[in-house]
C-alpha cells in the first residue's frame, strides 16, 4: 500500500484553507470538493488520495486546523488504484519515503490494542492455564501456544505509546490492565495447579523434579534482557509496517505468560525459589518491553523524518533539473 484515501468534512469557514493545503501538495491526487453536502457534522465534504510519502505532513497540516474537533477526518487504505497521474507521482517520489508509515494509522492500530474488554482478561487467563499444562507436562508446544494466545503485548505497546505521547491516562490504564490481568492469570493458574497436584495429574518427570520447561522460565539471565529488547524493537517495527508475521514472532519470543503461569504452578507445588525466579522473569520482560518500545517509537519517528527530508530534497532537485532541461 503506497496511497491512502482521505475524507474530510470541513466547516465552511475552513474549506478554503483545507483546499489550499491539499491542492498545493504534490502528494495529493483526485481532489474532490462538494460544498454543503455533509450532515452530522454539517459542512463541506472533501475527498482525495494521498501518497503515503507525504501523508504525515498533509495530515499534520489538516490537524493543525483542528478539523477533527469541528468536522472530521477519515483515513482509509487504498489497496489498488489505476491512474497514470498516480504512477507519475509515485515515480517522482520514489525514494524510501514512498514507503513511509502513516503515523496516524500506526497509532490507531496501537490504540485499538489498548481497549481492555473482558475478552482481554479471558485470553490472559486461558493463556495462563495453557502455560500451566505445558509446565506440568514439560510440553514446549503448549508454552508456545500460551504465548500466542496471550494479549499482553497490546497493553505493553499501548503503554509505550502513552509514554511517548506523555498520556498519563493511557499509561495508567495499561498498567492497571496488566496488573489485574496477570493477577487473575496467576490466581487461576494457582487454583488449577492445586487441583492437578491434588489428583496427581502432573507428569512423573515433573514429580521427580525433572522440569526443563519450568527451569527455562524461572532462571532469568542476560539472555532474558536481550530477547526482550530484541522483541521490543521488532514488535514496534512490525506494528509500524503492519507485518503480522513478524509480530507473531514477537509473541512467541517474550516470556510473560509462561512466567505468570509458572508463578502459579510453582506456588501450588511449594517451589518458592522457582516462583521467585518466574516473578523476576515476568517483571524483567514487561519493563524491558515497555522501555525498548518507547525508545523504538521515538527512533522510528526520527529516522523517517530524516529520510523524508532527504528524499524530499532529492526529488525537488530532480524536478529543478527537469525544468532546466
Amino acid at each position: 500500500m503506497d496511497m491512502i484515501h482521505v475524507r474530510v468534512v470541513s466547516p465552511p469557514d475552513l474549506t478554503e484553507r483545507v483546499i489550499e493545503i491539499l491542492d498545493s501538495d504534490p502528494h495529493v491526487l483526485n481532489l474532490v470538493v462538494q460544498p454543503g453536502a455533509a450532515r452530522n457534522p454539517d459542512g463541506d465534504p472533501i475527498v482525495c488520495d494521498v501518497l503515503t510519502g507525504g501523508a504525515n505532513e498533509v495530515l499534520r497540516r489538516l490537524r493543525d486546523l483542528r478539523l477533527e474537533r469541528r468536522g472530521s477526518i477519515v483515513i482509509e487504505p487504498v489497496d489498488m488504484a489505476f491512474s497514470a497521474r498516480a504512477d507519475e507521482a509515485r515515480a517522482r517520489w520514489s525514494g524510501a519515503v514512498g514507503n513511509a508509515p502513516v503515523w496516524e494509522q500506526v497509532e490507531a492500530r496501537i490504540r485499538a490494542e489498548g481497549n481492555y474488554t473482558p475478552s482481554f482478561y479471558l485470553y490472559l487467563v486461558v493463556a495462563g492455564l495453557l502455560g500451566a499444562v505445558g509446565i506440568v507436562t514439560n510440553s514446549q508446544i503448549l508454552i508456545v501456544a500460551a504465548m500466542v494466545v496471550g494479549p499482553e503485548y497490546g497493553a505493553i505497546v499501548s503503554i509505550a505509546l502513552g509514554i511517548d505521547q506523555r498520556s498519563r491516562p493511557r499509561i495508567r490504564q495499561g498498567l492497571l490492565a496488566l496488573l489485574i490481568g496477570f493477577l487473575l492469570a496467576i490466581l487461576t493458574t494457582f487454583l488449577f495447579s492445586l487441583m492437578i497436584r491434588g489428583f496427581g495429574f502432573q507428569s512423573k518427570a515433573f514429580t521427580a523434579g525433572l522440569r526443563p520447561v519450568s527451569s527455562l522460565i524461572d532462571t532469568p539471565n542476560f539472555f532474558s534482557f536481550a530477547v526482550a529488547a530484541l522483541a521490543g524493537i521488532v514488535g514496534i517495527v512490525s506494528l509500524t509496517e503492519a507485518r503480522t508475521s513478524a509480530l507473531l514472532g514477537v509473541f512467541i519470543s517474550v516470556t510473560t505468560i509462561p512466567a505468570a503461569a509458572d508463578i502459579g504452578v510453582s506456588t501450588a507445588f511449594g517451589s518458592w525459589s522457582e516462583a521467585r525466579g518466574s516473578l523476576i522473569q515476568l517483571l524483567v520482560n514487561i519493563v524491558v518491553l515497555i522501555a525498548v518500545g518507547t525508545l523504538a517509537l521515538k527512533a522510528q519517528r526520527a529516522i523517517w523524518r530524516r529520510v523524508g527530508r532527504r528524499d524530499s530534497r532529492g526529488s525537488q532537485a530532480d524536478l529543478r533539473g527537469h525544468g532546466a532541461a
